[in-house]
């Protein structure tokens, strides 16, 4: 529709990325569609613009207490950014649309979908209350939307899709987005599409070739200081900091903060309140430093990301590749440091596997380890600590 192509011109939206210019005309046809695809790769325009050309094609009122469209995500972050998404798309056409999250109260979110609304972003807890408290009737819905099945999955979020999708009409257009396929994520699939067309981008386990990748041997003390000195020594504008728990993501925070180095961290303990300051601050530049762990920083999707510093490196190796991915989008370059300790090396040689190449030291910054083997560094049988010479336990 005119609406839409005038919008994006006038937003800047003029070359597709693969995943779009993949998915958009079997979209358009109302195929079912099945996409492998990170996070950063432009999917929510792939299956918004399609899902607001199908609506304004045949405009017709929602009923009250449903919706024509479902979009459903993993957490608050991206269920907010997805909806924020489709408002930008969707300015000057006639397309109402909502989100709603748990955290907070329900009144404002039951008031936005009582007259009924074209698009509806949520969360499968939040949704299901409501569908529980007679609130919203997925009945008549046309088009229904399941992003980042895989982190559905890892948040144990599963058997509340599954409930979701027992409750869709049989007749609507569905699409389903993931990362990657375990098992249980290939199963959902197939439960949903019909004769989906297929469509991949960005494997896991690819990096981009724009993001310069670096690590940094360190063991857990030396960190803080190496990481204030790197902050200090390069052009760290807006910089993602991956933490492995919630409490070494507050530790580190506050240790930044102190630092004099604008810090906040973002994981499931925070407040949505605090959540989403965090987010405004990190986006507008107040804060240079965001510490996250995995499933929160899922949600975050901001281009302009200088730097991402894996503080503690992933016991996934596939979560390293989502998270460097961060940086380097929209066709930046960008910087993915690591910081390794001793007991962290397992860790890197699983990463170097999945992406197939050798990760190098950076020459401006190490700690007392270098880059030495752990089994020199200790000897065989030795314990992280213990000395040449000394007996375990210090006998």
């Amino acid at each position: 529709p005119a609406g839409i192509l005038s919008t994006l011109d006038a937003i800047g939206f003029v070359t597709p990325t693969p995943i779009q210019a993949a998915s958009i005309p079997p979209l358009l046809e109302g195929r079912d569609l099945l996409g492998a695809a990170e996070t950063g790769t432009g999917k929510t325009a792939a299956f918004a613009l399609p899902i607001l050309a199908r609506l304004s094609a045949n405009p017709r009122r929602a009923a009250p207490r449903s919706c024509r469209a479902l979009v459903l995500a993993p957490t608050r972050e991206l269920a907010i950014q997805i909806n924020e998404n489709v408002r930008t798309f969707s300015k000057g056409m006639r397309i109402s649309s909502a989100v709603i999250f748990g955290g907070v109260g329900q009144n404002p979110q039951v008031q936005a979908i009582a007259r009924g609304i074209d698009i509806l972003v949520a969360t499968p807890g939040r949704l299901l209350d409501l569908m529980g408290q007679g609130h919203i009737s997925l009945s008549t819905l046309e088009i229904f939307v399941l992003d980042e099945a895989d982190r559905m999955l890892d948040m144990g979020f599963i058997h509340d899709v599954k409930r979701v999708i027992a409750a869709l009409p049989r007749v609507r257009h569905s699409m389903f987005f993931s990362a990657t396929f375990p098992d249980e994520v290939v199963e959902l699939a197939n439960r949903l599409l019909h004769d989906p067309v297929h469509v991949t981008v960005a494997k896991s386990g690819t990096t981009a070739e724009r993001i310069d990748q670096s690590v940094i041997f360190a063991e857990t003390p030396e960190k803080y200081l190496i990481l204030e000195r790197y902050i200090a020594e390069n052009a760290v504008s807006r910089a993602l900091v991956f933490t492995r728990t919630k409490h070494g993501a507050n530790r580190l925070a506050e240790k930044l903060e102190k630092a004099g180095i604008g810090a906040a961290a973002i994981h499931g303990n925070k407040s949505q309140t605090a959540r989403q300051r965090a987010l405004e601050g990190f986006r507008d530049g107040s804060l240079r430093i965001l510490v996250a762990t995995d499933i929160a920083a899922r949600g975050i999707d901001i281009d302009d990301i200088s730097h991402v510093i894996n503080f503690e490196l992933p016991n996934i190796p596939e979560s390293y590749v989502h998270r460097i991915g961060r940086t380097a989008r929209a066709g930046a370059s960008g910087t993915a440091v690591s910081f390794c300790t001793h007991e962290e090396r397992p860790f890197l040689r699983d990463i170097e596997k999945l992406i197939r190449q050798t990760v190098p030291q950076h020459e401006h910054y190490a700690g007392t380890m270098e880059a030495q083997p752990p089994e020199i560094v200790y000897g065989r049988g030795m314990k992280p600590g213990q000395k040449p010479g000394q007996r375990a336990g210090g006998r």
